[in-house]
């Protein structure tokens, strides 16, 4: 049953339709959600009564892998969410990063743990709608591997542009880049990282060429922004508004669909190029077949954590981040909805699966 339904995800998210073709698509989407709703479903019996360990869940320490290097957003908000869940639970919840190759290490990790609930995953969308489509073959399923829990935040992403690039407004970049092509260059923080597809879709819809320069965090590109030998990228706000603040780059648009609540005068990427938006968030996933209780107890848990003021005010709002904090079967269709949009941005993008 579980290996049809994975399948049936697999023709689900197919190539995207032609815009003519929407009501199809639309249909098609639906049936995806149906599909993963179904196989989610599956990996733990209905009706199961919670044995005493889900009841005294938990009662050792819990480990949340994170694919991402130390030190970048996600991390910081994966440390600050482990901290109150350690309080709130009682026992050490903690971080152990694995990071590196578009969070595939890290993933496959999370994935062969024991579905206990003592292994978390903390990732970014790259892991569930992304790497499908940049790899032939992927060491864990993002649909049969995972059991999925909530999306913790809904980040702010922003096009940040060296001082050394003549350009104020994304008008001017993609002018200038039209007048010099292969000069300008973008960072992100690993290939089929979210950082990089929207980047080189961009690149795509504005016509303009590129060169992409994968790093292992976001740590790597700032300095390099900064001294001018690279120039420009696509991440998270938090990630350069202080050198923002400082004078030391500039910020040009929202990659969102709407203006950021953080920064409502800053004009979307979209109101220049239309069409062009991400959805971009970090979220939190266990092992399939943990079992139904666990996941219900952690997801209602995390809920706690993000509708507490002091965490939001200490964790979220310096990240430029909005709390997350939806059910599991919305988690589900976001990943059902996102799936088929990521993967037009890569084949328009004309990136290559490895």
């Amino acid at each position: 049953m579980q290996g049809c339904l994975t399948d049936h995800w697999r023709r689900a998210v197919g190539p995207a339709l032609p815009a003519g073709r929407r009501m199809a698509a639309t249909g098609r989407r639906s049936l995806l959600a149906v599909a993963l709703a179904a196989l989610w479903m599956v990996q733990t019996p209905a009706g199961a009564q919670p044995s005493a360990q889900v009841q005294n869940y938990p009662d050792r320490p819990v480990k949340v892998i994170v694919p991402l290097t130390p030190g970048g957003g996600t991390d910081t908000i994966a440390r600050g969410l482990t901290q109150r869940l350690s309080t709130l639970w009682g026992r050490n919840v903690y971080v152990e990063n694995r990071p590196g190759a578009g969070t595939i290490p890290g993933a496959e990790a999370a994935a062969r743990a024991p579905a206990d609930g003592y292994t978390l995953f903390f990732t970014e969308p790259a892991t569930f709608v992304i790497n499908p489509h940049l790899y032939r073959k992927l060491p864990y399923d993002p649909i049969a591997d995972f059991a999925p829990i909530t999306v913790v935040c809904w980040l702010s992403p922003a096009i940040a542009l060296s001082n050394a690039v003549p350009a104020r407004t994304v008008a001017e970049l993609i002018a200038y880049a039209r007048q010099n092509p292969g000069k300008l260059s973008y960072g992100s923080f690993g290939n089929g990282s979210y950082s990089h597809v929207s980047m080189a879709h961009f690149a795509q819809m504005a016509g303009i060429e590129l060169l992409h320069v994968p790093y292992k965090g976001s740590a790597g590109a700032m300095p390099a922004i900064i001294a001018g030998d690279l120039s420009m990228i696509l991440i998270n706000m938090s990630v350069f508004e202080s050198s923002l603040k400082a004078g030391r780059l500039k910020v040009l648009g929202a990659a969102t669909e709407r203006r950021l609540p953080v920064h409502p005068d800053l004009p979307t990427v979209g109101e220049t190029v239309p069409g062009f938006s991400i959805n971009a968030w970090f979220a939190l996933a266990a092992p399939a077949r943990t079992p139904e209780a666990i996941l219900d107890r952690i997801h209602a848990d995390v809920l706690k954590v993000l509708g507490d003021t002091s965490f939001v005010e200490t964790f979220l709002r310096p990240q430029s981040v909005e709390p997350g904090g939806i059910s599991r079967a919305a988690f589900v269709d976001l990943i059902a909805r996102e799936t088929p949009v990521w993967g037009k941005m890569v084949r328009q993008a004309g990136i290559t699966p490895e």
